[in-house]
């Protein structure tokens, strides 16, 4: 047993789901009880690029892998500037023994005030999401008593990701400038970026400006850019409705390129849906088929929505072969496409790298 587990032992820390099943574990990191929405991650490494990822604010992210820890932490491997999620539960929580460490995951989720709990049947509480989908939780892991039946009514009386706009605590508070060099001027709707978004867009020679999300057309476009991006983000993309005006403005007057809640937030503005789904997609190994060439990305994955009901101006690129959701569009006739997965990973593997590629064509044209 963990030696985290056996100081711990006589703590009864749970996590209560809103149809009222409980998951029994220890507590681990800030010890602070939280709503959240459940939801598990099939990577089985990058916990701390996870963690950092700010589309997971609101989130309890359940690590399937069980042995987490292993190689600690590093400020190397932040994808943005804090920590956003609600909570991390976990199977194992180990001590770290890799050269690149400057401390454990233990040391990170202390100083994050992240909460966590460990010693948890995680595939049993996976297959119970899958089953049931993602839920409202409350997680309990501080010394005040509570009962498992006082925290299901606190998860239930959440108000939930649905409809919330977790965007404007992601997003950052002013314009900056990315790198100061490349051949094309890039302005990035900051909706929750990853930092490895901003790393590939520079390596693809274009200097990036980072901007508030709710940056106006008007404002972006007086910055002169070759071209706009739109990036990750949390929660609900029906919510941020000022972001979707934006992009409104902005489809056909420069090329525009998205990812995940960018791509969701460009299919509103050409007038596809949204749908949630049952329970998401996140991890590291979700197979895509790219329409336009035949061939299968292994892809890295963060999203509870999905774009459905594309409009005749929209061209369906990109297919999920687990569930047939869309996972790539491009317009027809404007200077436009998104994918819903991430082609920058961290974590993830690097298959869909060429679509920033795509995006240096589209303003080079």
């Amino acid at each position: 047993m963990n030696f985290l587990w056996r100081e711990q032992r006589a703590k009864r820390a749970f996590l209560a789901l809103a149809d009222g099943t409980v998951f029994r574990g220890y507590p681990a990191g800030f010890r602070h009880d939280t709503e959240g929405e459940v939801v598990f991650n099939t990577g089985m490494s990058g916990y701390q690029e996870i963690l950092s990822d700010p589309s997971y604010a609101g989130q309890f992210v359940t690590l399937t892998a069980p042995e987490i820890g292993n190689y600690g932490c590093n400020p190397d491997d932040m994808e943005s500037r804090g920590t956003f999620l609600h909570g991390l539960i976990v199977h194992e929580l180990n001590a770290p023994s890799n050269f690149r460490a400057t401390g454990s995951l233990e040391d990170f989720l202390l100083r994050n005030r992240i909460p966590a709990l460990a010693g948890v049947d995680t595939r049993a509480l996976t297959l119970h999401l899958r089953d049931h989908g993602s839920q409202k939780a409350f997680l309990h892991v501080d010394d005040s008593p509570l009962i498992p039946d006082e925290a299901v009514e606190r998860a239930r009386a959440w108000s939930g990701l649905d409809g919330q706009d977790y965007v404007r605590s992601v997003t950052v508070d002013r314009p900056f400038e990315w790198n100061d060099s490349g051949k094309y001027r890039v302005v990035a709707c900051d909706f929750g970026c990853k930092y490895n978004i901003l790393r590939r867009l520079a390596a693809h020679d274009m200097r990036v400006t980072v901007v508030p999300a709710r940056t106006t057309a008007a404002e972006i476009l007086a910055l002169k850019p070759d071209g706009v991006f739109l990036s990750n983000g949390p929660a609900d993309p029906a919510a941020v409705t000022y972001a979707v005006d934006a992009i409104k403005q902005l489809l056909g007057r420069v090329p525009l390129m998205g990812i995940c809640l960018g791509h969701q937030l460009l299919g509103l503005a050409a007038g596809a849906g949204c749908r949630r789904l049952k329970f998401g997609h996140h991890g590291c190994n979700h197979p895509v088929k790219n329409l336009r060439t035949g061939a299968v990305e292994i892809t890295s994955q963060n999203h509870n929505y999905a774009l459905c009901d594309l409009p005749d101006t929209l061209e369906l690129t990109h297919l999920n072969l687990n569930d047939r959701t869309v996972e790539g569009i491009r317009h027809r006739t404007l200077p436009a496409f998104s994918v819903q997965y991430h082609p920058e990973a961290a974590p993830g593997p690097h298959d869909a790298d060429y679509l920033f590629q795509e995006f240096a064509s589209l303003m080079e044209k």
